[in-house]
């Protein structure tokens, strides 16, 4: 069985500009996410997916990284995954690899024993994908909604927003660190999310997820301790 790990790292970024460059606790943010797959027990390959010059130049000062450069179609603002990872298992013989793991750069607290235990998760599993997540602080199912007639009512129903949290089925949210697929399913389906999926479940504080400047001071407490 081999892993093969996927980080998509696109150039551009309206919120952050050169975000997967940025300097965080030291080193480019990007370099959290390619060390804590090189420190993965279970990785055996890692591509780092770009059509940036500069990240696709200081991704290869890592000698257990291959690059692959990206059409500038799949790197708008607004361009999916899915056919990100297509393109890499088009240009590499995919046939090799059982799994594949998607890392996002934004996760910089995420490292190489969640990786191993998100994968050591789903191969213990009969589950064909995972994605981790984490349990939101507030219940979504005590939200309301407006109807058509501008009166509020219950997100699911009108009973949930009175019940005690305990009592509401537990709900996650994914928090974009780790995705698992296997191959197999990734190719007939495309998508990461299968009708087999798990959940990893990562605690709130490993999820902050880098889309601000004030994301990256909060990430950076993190990192020093």
């Amino acid at each position: 069985m081999k892993i093969l790990a996927v980080i998509p790292a696109r150039g551009g970024s309206k919120g952050i500009p050169q975000k997967n460059l940025l300097n965080v606790a030291g080193k480019p943010l990007i370099a959290w996410t390619i060390e804590s797959a090189i420190n993965s027990k279970f990785i055996d390959t890692i591509i780092v997916s770009s059509e940036n010059d500069k990240i696709l130049d200081f991704s290869k000062n890592y000698t257990h990284v291959k690059c692959i450069e990206r059409p500038l179609n799949l790197a708008a603002d607004n361009s999916p995954t899915e056919p990100v990872l297509s393109h890499v298992l088009n240009n590499i013989n995919s046939e090799e690899y059982e799994y594949l793991i998607l890392l996002q750069p934004t996760s910089p607290l995420r490292n190489g024993k969640d990786i191993d235990d998100a994968i050591t998760t789903i191969i213990d599993s009969e589950a064909t994908s995972l994605i981790s997540v984490t349990q939101p602080q507030h219940h979504p199912l005590k939200s309301f909604i407006k109807d058509e007639k501008g009166f509020l009512k219950g997100l699911v129903n009108n009973q949930y927003p009175f019940m005690p949290r305990q009592e509401l089925p537990e709900v996650y949210q994914p928090n974009g660190a780790i995705y698992i697929v296997k191959i197999e399913e990734f190719l007939k389906t495309n998508t990461l999310f299968t009708e087999k999926t798990i959940e990893y479940i990562m605690s709130l504080e490993k999820s902050i997820d880098v889309d601000s400047l004030d994301d990256v001071k909060k990430i950076e407490q993190k990192l020093k301790f």
